[in-house]
């Protein structure tokens, strides 16, 4: 690991002007390209103190051994000269994107004598015409096939085209119409270049010309009755409509645009590009990068951007280019695009209407695009062996974690205090060990308190379970009397598990070790690793919890989640993994598995608290009849103060049910007075306004209402 001080530039060296940077490691390999505006200022950001660096910006630096620059005379120039040098070195730490398939384009070849339109992929060649990408080589030919009765343009290989001219017959399609047959001379090489350029200009979405210059030739042949010309045109008319049809409008005003999204993590970005020719989308493709850099929305942007258009002119750099981010500054990169085009391009951020909706479709698309990413990623065994392995070195394990337990706390400003547990085995997730846990032992907001209570009270069923089996003989017993989420009380005061049903009694399902009669255990398997939502303080209680049962075999780690450092019991400083790591990306996953378990759970506890009322504790008193009761009095508070004789008149309740519930509404404390949270004005109930439990519903303003959930 270098010291960036050791081959920090001397002050003054540095120019305060536009240019780009390298960064080379010890063998003088290009690791990180950046552009500034200022060299100066930028690269005084690398060489202050290691601690203050983000630990992706960190690495870089320790890793590099020399840096190096190049002063250009403006951004825009700086720009060109960072996708260059980006493109010819392929440096480790900057951003690349990578093609998640290999997308056919529909190409014709203006480079040639006799131009060819047909299916290409790969790198793009200069002097050929490209459109696309299309999501299927078929589609492609499905298009051509109905283009070519209009522009019957070449589409053999070049053995076919010369033997051909050899021979002096045409191939089929010469012969049934759908080529020119160039090849024997029946149209010349000026012709034929025409009949390309029209049939350019009609992918290129100059659709209207040519099907009106049609539909103006189909009527002259009618009037001088030649029907047999005027029904293949009307065929040609409506060859064109059908390939017309297979692209819906999508903006009324034939927009020419590229919509570009950006779906990203911690760890990962997907980029989506929808191709909008004509007001119709010509095609669409996507890249899944891994964020190897310290970098925002903006700079993926620009970074999509270069990789876009870095080798595109003209026509292919549309008028429009739709982001969800602008690059900061944005002026150079408008102006690059600008003159990669030769006209004006406009670069912005849809603000409504049918842009800003066909954006919100491009954006579902990214976001997909990385979920099945990750799906693909996490379901690889060698990646997920790979991660395992990389866990257990970076924490110094004897064996690789097969394994995982998570931990996070949940709460809503203090109130509906709740936890919970994931658990992963071999690297994927195993939902119908998941638990989650009501904090009982204290009232208030303590993570730290809280963590200690949960790994204590699932520890101390574990060496409950060990002690049935006699392999413990010291065990404790655990704490009774907890209910789970439904309200079942379970000897363990576990929740119900998250594998799309509900556990009625909290019990572990699908557990591989049984009772004697055949029921399922409740944690009697131990996991290797436990990993906590948090830093040290949070990896210090779970490490005295595990201490104060005597439990020494099991390892505890944290993962901070603000720069994805992992913390380990009694030590200073974390273990920064790097941003490529299978290894943190399995952390990540199970961490942010654990927080969305508890929050779901935590949500779900105070909504049943908000809903709850006085009447849920009448036995015998169901829903119909409890709102029939709100609908009768208009209010619980009214409800409260009728008499027995009034509660009886509400049809379905008797006399002895009327007393039930006068009995319970005098022992329960009447609700707190609504009031607005902006004002402080007490506000009076008004008819219709319960709750669903009959509560007055608070008219305060939601975002004054709402605490803060962790």
């Amino acid at each position: 690991m270098a010291d960036p001080s050791s081959y920090r530039p001397k002050p003054g060296e540095i120019p305060d002007s536009p240019g780009v940077y390298r960064f080379r490691d010890e063998h003088r390999r290009v690791i990180y390209v950046g552009k500034a505006k200022s060299l100066r200022q930028r690269l005084a950001n690398y060489f202050q103190d290691l601690a203050g660096l983000h630990p992706r910006t960190r690495s870089m630096v320790t890793t590099a051994a020399s840096v190096e620059w190049t002063v250009v005379s403006t951004e825009v120039e700086a720009l060109q000269l960072e996708y260059s040098w980006i493109k010819e070195y392929d440096p480790r730490f900057n951003v690349k994107y990578r093609d998640d398939k290999s997308y056919p384009y529909l190409a014709v070849t203006m480079n040639e004598e006799y131009p060819r339109v047909q299916v290409m992929r790969g790198h793009k060649k200069k002097g050929v015409r490209y459109f696309g990408p299309y999501a299927h080589a078929w589609a492609i030919r499905d298009t051509v096939d109905l283009l070519l009765r209009v522009f019957p343009v070449r589409t053999c290989s070049a053995g076919v085209f010369k033997n051909a001219a050899r021979t002096g017959r045409p191939c089929l399609l010469g012969y049934i119409g759908k080529c020119s047959a160039p090849c024997v001379d029946r149209v010349s090489a000026e012709e034929h270049r025409e009949l390309a350029d029209e049939f350019c200009d009609f992918m290129t979405g100059r659709t209207n010309t040519y099907i009106r210059r049609l539909e103006k030739q189909m009527a002259e042949a009618a009037e001088e009755m030649e029907y047999e010309r005027a029904a293949r045109l009307r065929d040609d008319i409506g060859a064109l409509k059908k390939a017309m049809e297979k692209n819906a409008v999508v903006l009324a005003d034939a927009t020419d645009a590229d919509l570009i999204a950006v779906a990203e993590d911690e760890l990962e970005a997907a980029v989506q590009i929808f191709h909008v020719r004509g007001g119709r989308v010509r095609g669409q493709r996507g890249w899944v990068t891994d964020k190897v850099e310290d970098i925002t929305t903006g700079a993926l942007v620009e970074h999509a951007l270069q990789q876009l258009y870095g080798e595109e002119t003209g026509d292919a750099v549309p008028r429009e280019v739709l982001v969800p981010a602008l690059p900061d500054p944005v002026e150079p990169v408008q102006e690059w695009l600008t003159g990669r085009r030769g006209s004006g391009v406009s670069l912005r951020v849809p603000q409504r209407g049918d842009k800003k909706a066909l954006m919100e479709t491009v954006q579902r698309n990214a976001q997909q695009a990385l979920v099945l990413h990750k799906t693909k990623r996490a379901s690889d065994l060698t990646t997920r062996s790979r991660a395992l392995e990389e866990i257990a070195d970076a924490l110094d394990l004897d064996s690789a974690p097969l394994r995982i337990e998570c931990y996070d706390i949940s709460h809503l400003q203090g109130d509906d205090v709740v936890a919970s547990m994931v658990v992963f085995e071999d690297g994927l997730a195993r939902k119908s060990e998941y638990r989650r846990f009501q904090i009982k032992g204290f009232a208030g907001q303590d993570d730290v308190r809280s963590m200690h209570e949960v790994i204590t009270r699932r520890f101390r069923r574990y060496l409950a379970e060990k002690e049935k089996t006699g392999e413990w003989a010291d065990g404790e017993t655990t704490e009774n009397g907890e209910t789970t989420e439904n309200g079942a009380t379970t000897e363990n005061g576990i929740g119900t598990v998250d594998n799309g049903g509900t556990a009625d009694t909290g019990e572990t399902i699908g557990t591989t070790l049984t009772e004697d009669d055949g029921r399922p255990r409740r944690f009697a398997y131990p996991p290797q690793l436990v990993v906590v939502d948090g830093g040290a303080p949070q990896v210090a209680a779970a490490q005295r919890a595990l201490e104060d049962l005597g439990i020494d075999d099991i390892a505890v780690c944290g993962l901070a989640k603000r720069l994805e450092e992992v913390w380990l019991p009694g030590d200073d400083d974390p273990v920064v993994l790097p941003r490529t790591s299978e290894g943190l990306y399995l952390l990540q996953r199970v961490r942010d598995e654990a927080h969305r378990f508890a929050i779901s759970y935590q949500r779900t506890k105070r909504s049943k608290r908000f809903r709850s009322s006085p009447l849920d504790d009448v036995p015998g008193l169901g829903d119909t009849r409890k709102q029939a009761l709100l609908k009768h009095f208009g209010s619980l508070k009214r409800l409260r103060s009728a008499t027995i004789d009034q509660i009886c008149e509400v049809p379905g309740i008797g006399r002895k049910t009327a007393k039930t519930i006068a009995a319970a509404l005098a022992q329960a404390a009447p609700a707190a007075p609504a009031v607005n949270t902006a004002t402080g004005e007490i506000m009076e109930e008004e008819p219709g306004t319960m709750g669903a439990g009959g509560e007055p519903v608070r008219t305060g303003a939601p975002d004054e209402r709402r605490g803060q959930e962790t």
